[in-house]
C-alpha cells in the first residue's frame, strides 16, 4: 500500500475526489487543511463505497465552503 498527496483549491476538491473513487484503487482519502490538520478521513472499502458516496461528498462540499486550499491524502492498493 502507498500513500499520494495533491493539494487542491476548493473549486477542485470535489470533482478530485469524485475522481478517486471512480478509479477504485483508493482505499482510505484524508482532506487536510492547509496547517495540516485533518478535517475528514474516510475509508473507501468495495462494500461499503456506495452506502458512504453520498454523505461523504455532502461532508467534502461542506470542507470546500471553509477552506481554499487543501491537500488530498489518499492511500491506494499496490
Amino acid at each position: 500500500m502507498h500513500t499520494e498527496e495533491f493539494s487542491v483549491n476548493a473549486d477542485d476538491l470535489i470533482a478530485t475526489v469524485k475522481k478517486l473513487i471512480a478509479e477504485g484503487n483508493a482505499r482510505r482519502i484524508v482532506i487536510k487543511r492547509e496547517d495540516g490538520q485533518v478535517f475528514i478521513e474516510f475509508p473507501l472499502t468495495i462494500g461499503a463505497v456506495g452506502a458512504i458516496i453520498a454523505p461523504a461528498l455532502a461532508a467534502v462540499g461542506a470542507i470546500a465552503a471553509l477552506v481554499t486550499k487543501c491537500t488530498i491524502v489518499v492511500e491506494r492498493r499496490d
